[in-house]
């Protein structure tokens, strides 16, 4: 097998109807995966990829796939490289109190998925965070597919550069302390813009 036969894999978006197949009869549905694999939205893993795509969204750049170890969370048609965290009070498993908020900002290594290589360089690569919180505090009604529950947080990465160059994780009144653009979904893309471009 030859190098280029072992290149980066084209991904098509996927409807859900694809079947799981078995000696050619269908087993079931792409579907009934994404819906026994995902239908927890409030643990860490899951809450995380909704609010990159809910972010991706908001930016217009949620027409593709995501690509799990990009550099970047998302890349928007206007070249702005945006990295998305998500935090909450609640959590799927039972709870004593409410979770303390925090979001993690540690710089990182970059890995090219289109060479299979990783850069040496340690730092953050993206012109812009985004934090998301599900601040939703009841559990009883807790929705994480109700953008009404969620808060954005946007900040320049030069800011945090600047004034958090080693820091590895940042608690919520140490973020707001940076003077984000706090904003709900609908805003959510006129404050990514205004950090973009520096006019925050």
């Amino acid at each position: 097998m030859s190098t280029a036969d072992l290149g980066p894999l084209v991904i098509a978006r996927r409807s859900g109807s694809e079947p799981i197949r078995a000696k050619g009869e269908t087993m079931g549905r792409l579907s009934e995966f994404w819906s026994w694999a995902c239908s927890d939205l409030a643990n860490n893993t899951m809450r995380g990829v909704l609010a990159e795509y809910r972010v991706a969204m908001a930016l217009g750049a949620a027409t593709g796939t995501r690509t799990e170890w990009d550099t970047v969370d998302i890349r928007t048609p206007e070249q702005w490289r945006v990295e998305v965290k998500s935090a909450a009070y609640l959590q799927s498993w039972a709870q004593s109190q409410l979770s303390e908020i925090s979001f993690s900002i540690a710089s990182a290594s970059g890995w090219d998925a289109q060479t299979g290589t990783s850069s040496a360089d340690v730092l953050r690569r993206s012109d812009v965070y985004v934090f998301c919180l599900l601040h939703h505090q009841d559990k009883q009604t807790l929705d994480p597919l109700d953008l009404d529950q969620w808060t954005f947080y946007v900040l320049p990465t030069r800011v945090l550069d600047e004034r958090c160059p080693s820091q590895k994780t940042i608690r919520l009144s140490s973020l707001q302390s940076l003077a984000p653009v706090e904003t709900d979904f609908p805003g959510l893309h006129k404050a990514v813009a205004r950090c973009a471009e520096g006019t925050r």
